[in-house]
C-alpha cells in the first residue's frame, strides 16, 4: 500500500524540569541552533586568526537582537491592534509568536551598532561571517513549528502530506481535516540548502574576501525560498486573507532585492580579481633571470 498521508501527532513537550516547568522542543531547538551557530562562526574566527573579544561581544549582541527583534517583529507586524491593546502580553514569550523578518531586521540594527562600537569595520564585513551558518538555526526553528503543529500549509494530495492532530485550527474550515504541505519542512531544507552553499563559498572559493558576496547569497536562498513556499501556507492573521501577497512576501521583497545586488557586486569583484595576473612577490631578484638587452656593458677603459 502506498503512503498517502503522514499522521503527525508528536508532542510539543521535550521534557521537564523541576521548578521550572515544561521545556518544549521549539525552545530546544533555538537554543541548540544557536550552539551550532556559535560554535561554525568560532572556527570561522579562529580560521581568520580575528580578535577573540569581538566573538564575544558578537555573541551578546546576537542573542538579544534575534529574540528581541523576533518578537516585536510579531508585534508590530501580524497583530499590533491585540498587543497596543494588552502590552503585558508582549512579554509572554512562552505562549510564542515570533517573527524571521523582525529577527532579522533585530540583528542588523545590532550588527551597525556592533560595527560601530566593536569592529570599526563594515556591516559587510561581519555579514559574510555571521550568517554562515544562519541556516541551520533557522532550519531547527522550523523543525520546532513542525513539533508545534504549527505553520503548516493548504490542504494537499501529495503523499508526504500531514495530519496535523494537536492543531486545533487544523480540524476547521478552510482546512476541514484535509492532509496539508508540511512547510516547516520544505523552508528547513532550503535553509540548509543555503547554508551549505554559503560554507561552501567561503571555505572552498574564499568569497569573504569580496565584501556582500555571501550575505547576497544568503539573503537570496533564505527569503526567495520564503516567498515561493508563502503560497503553500496558511495565512498567519485574518487581515492576510484575499491579499495577493501576504505579509511574509511583502517583508521578504527588500530582502531579496538586496540580496541580488550584494551577490552580483561581490561576484563581479571576484571575477575581476580571477583575471588579474598573479605576481608573486615572494620570489628572490637574484633567481629572475636577466635578458642580454638588460645587462650593462663594461665601460671601456682608455689604455
Amino acid at each position: 500500500m502506498l503512503l498517502s498521508y503522514i499522521t503527525w501527532n508528536a508532542n510539543p513537550v521535550a521534557f521537564n524540569i523541576p521548578f521550572v516547568g515544561e521545556i518544549r522542543w521549539y525552545g530546544f531547538a533555538f537554543v541548540i541552533g544557536f550552539m551550532i551557530g556559535l560554535w561554525i562562526v568560532q572556527k570561522i574566527w579562529k580560521h581568520e586568526k580575528i580578535n577573540e573579544d569581538w566573538y564575544h561581544y558578537l555573541f551578546y549582541f546576537v542573542i538579544i537582537a534575534t529574540v528581541v527583534g523576533a518578537r516585536l517583529g510579531h508585534v508590530l507586524f501580524y497583530n499590533p491592534s491585540h498587543y497596543f491593546s494588552h502590552p503585558i502580553e508582549i512579554l509572554y514569550f512562552r505562549e510564542g509568536g515570533l517573527a524571521s523578518h523582525g529577527g532579522t531586521l533585530g540583528i542588523i540594527i545590532a550588527i551597525w551598532i556592533y560595527s560601530k562600537t566593536v569592529t570599526h569595520r563594515s556591516m559587510l564585513w561581519t555579514f559574510d561571517r555571521l550568517v554562515l551558518p544562519v541556516g541551520f538555526v533557522a532550519a531547527l526553528i522550523r523543525l520546532g513549528n513542525l513539533m508545534n503543529s504549527e505553520i503548516y500549509g493548504h490542504p494537499a494530495t501529495v503523499p508526504w502530506a500531514f495530519r496535523f492532530l494537536r492543531s486545533a485550527d487544523w480540524y476547521h474550515a478552510p482546512i476541514n481535516a484535509m492532509p496539508c504541505h508540511p512547510t516547516q519542512l520544505y523552508e528547513a531544507a532550503f535553509y540548509i540548502l543555503t547554508s551549505v552553499v554559503c560554507l561552501w563559498l567561503y571555505w572552498k572559493k574564499n568569497a569573504y574576501k569580496y565584501q556582500g558576496l555571501i550575505f547576497g547569497v544568503f539573503l537570496i536562498g533564505i527569503f526567495l525560498s520564503r516567498f515561493f513556499i508563502e503560497y503553500l501556507k496558511n495565512v498567519q492573521e485574518t487581515f492576510e486573507e484575499g491579499m495577493f501577497l501576504n505579509m511574509g512576501q511583502l517583508l521578504s521583497i527588500p530582502f531579496i532585492i538586496a540580496g541580488f545586488w550584494l551577490a552580483y557586486k561581490g561576484w563581479r569583484e571576484m571575477k575581476i580579481a580571477a583575471s588579474e595576473p598573479v605576481v608573486n612577490d615572494d620570489i628572490p631578484k637574484k633567481t629572475i633571470p636577466q635578458s642580454n638587452f638588460s645587462k650593462k656593458k663594461p665601460a671601456n677603459k682608455r689604455k
